[in-house]
């Protein structure tokens, strides 16, 4: 039977490296993937390079910004119409916008006992600077989580039907901290962390989605890419020219040899999400975050590790979710 596959964030790093291997598995055959971009020149562009190696593939494209809400709904409209079911749905657009990189804080870090955890969540070195969305929403928050969930509950025609079962994929991130997140301000309005904010908030959404969706057919986990070079790494430090970036591959492959969460490559840090397409929902932990592993040998796998999440504040925010979204539900009404 064939399989209706979206992808949001597709046009570039680990999204269309995901779209690639994809068209590449063996499952292939039969395959509809759709591409949910914001920016349809580059979508177009993803798409033409999928087909240039993949002639006879099933590649759609959709426009969709999940940091508007008209975008998400008009977006969901569409893909009603388009599918009678969607498979698989991959959670991936994100942003981390005006990243401020602590040069100081991380030298000093090099020399301290917390080196490995500061080199894979970025804690203590990276913050980030937000803006505010034309809904009056906190822009990372919308990007990362509330344009997704709002797709989500648009989309239950499609992806809760009897007899089958449907799975949602988030892309999270070792950045993803609880010490970053309040139930008070979920959408960090008062913070300096609003990735890792969001990106947590996406591991215990996730967990009350399971808790409210699986008897209805519909899973959802979570995957870390771990330390992958796209654009949003790039952006961290934006004044660097991509020589220095080049120059620096040496080491961070000589890094990978002891911490395996180094992937490097958009390609690798795919590869929890393509294992995830393989798997039965039914039988995956939904407390668990799936991490893109590499040895130092370049040796891709999976392997799950449990999140810091618990059924209370997963419940709290979804509640708060919902209130959020009967709220600006209302405002496209009367706007």
């Amino acid at each position: 039977m064939n399989k209706v596959v979206l992808v949001t964030g597709a046009n570039s790093g680990i999204g269309l490296a995901l779209c690639e291997r994809l068209l590449s598995s063996q499952d292939a055959e039969g395959l509809h993937l759709c591409l949910a971009c914001r920016n349809m020149r580059r979508a177009e562009a993803a798409r033409s390079a999928l087909l240039a190696s993949h002639s006879a593939a099933q590649v759609t494209l959709l426009q969709m910004d999940t940091s508007s809400i008209s975008s998400v709904l008009r977006a969901a409209r569409e893909l009603q119409l388009r599918f009678n079911r969607l498979d698989y749905v991959y959670l991936n657009a994100g942003i981390m916008p005006n990243p401020q990189f602590d040069l100081k804080a991380f030298f000093k870090g090099l020399f301290s006992s917390n080196v490995i955890t500061m080199l894979t969540t970025g804690e203590g070195i990276l913050t980030q600077r937000d803006g505010i969305t034309p809904d009056g929403l906190q822009e990372v928050f919308a990007v990362n989580l509330f344009g997704h969930f709002l797709l989500i509950r648009e989309l239950e025609p499609i992806l809760c039907q009897a007899g089958r079962t449907s799975q949602l994929i988030w892309t999270s991130s070792s950045n993803a901290r609880r010490s970053a997140f309040s139930l008070e301000d979920v959408q960090h309005r008062k913070g300096r962390e609003p990735y890792s904010s969001s990106k947590y908030a996406s591991d215990i959404l996730s967990l009350a989605i399971n808790t409210h969706y699986n008897k209805q057919g519909l899973y959802s986990s979570v995957i870390c890419p771990g330390f992958v070079m796209t654009n949003l790494t790039y952006g961290i430090l934006p004044s660097f020219p991509a020589f220095v970036w080049t120059l620096f591959l040496p080491l961070l492959w000589l890094i990978r040899v002891f911490i395996n969460t180094f992937t490097l490559t958009p390609y690798n840090g795919a590869e929890a999400l393509i294992w995830l397409f393989n798997q039965k929902p039914e039988m995956l932990d939904p407390r668990a975050k799936y991490h893109s592993l590499t040895s130092g040998l370049g040796h891709c796998y999976t392997q799950p590790r449990q999140m810091d999440v618990d059924l209370d504040t997963s419940e709290e925010l979804y509640d708060e979710l919902l209130q959020l979204e009967r709220e600006v539900r209302r405002k496209q009404i009367t706007s």
